[in-house]
């Protein structure tokens, strides 16, 4: 059974940090692009980050640039989001994603997602 678990999510002061992690069971993330999407309430999910299978690149979205990090450990078969100088903004539930191809691809694999919460 191919399986996400995503952790690391909480509650956090402003200019504070956390790492999330997305462990996969069932299958290899080697092979797959890795992307972190996130949702805040009344707003649409958008793509946060991404890491790349093929080469490992990494992609940010512009407002989290310089600020969050996306990380493998393949000998894990762990993904991480390392998010530093947290913002209130920052507030939502962080999904990680998997597509076969690249980050340009649909994300067909899902995790359950967990809550982050900045507070100012």
């Amino acid at each position: 059974e191919v399986q996400f678990v995503e952790s690391g999510g909480g509650l956090v002061q402003a200019g504070g940090s956390l790492r999330l992690s997305c462990a996969a069971s069932g299958f290899t993330f080697d092979d797959y692009a890795i992307g972190w999407f996130r949702q805040a309430p009344g707003k649409e999910r958008e793509g946060v980050s991404c890491i790349s299978s093929s080469d490992g690149s990494t992609y940010y979205a512009d407002s989290v640039k310089g600020r969050f990090t996306i990380s493998s450990d393949n000998s894990k078969n762990t993904r991480y989001l390392q998010m530093n100088s947290l913002k209130p903004e920052d507030t939502a539930v962080y999904y990680c994603a998997a597509d076969p191809h690249s980050c340009l691809g649909s994300f067909p694999l899902w995790g359950q997602g967990t809550q982050v919460t900045v507070s100012s």
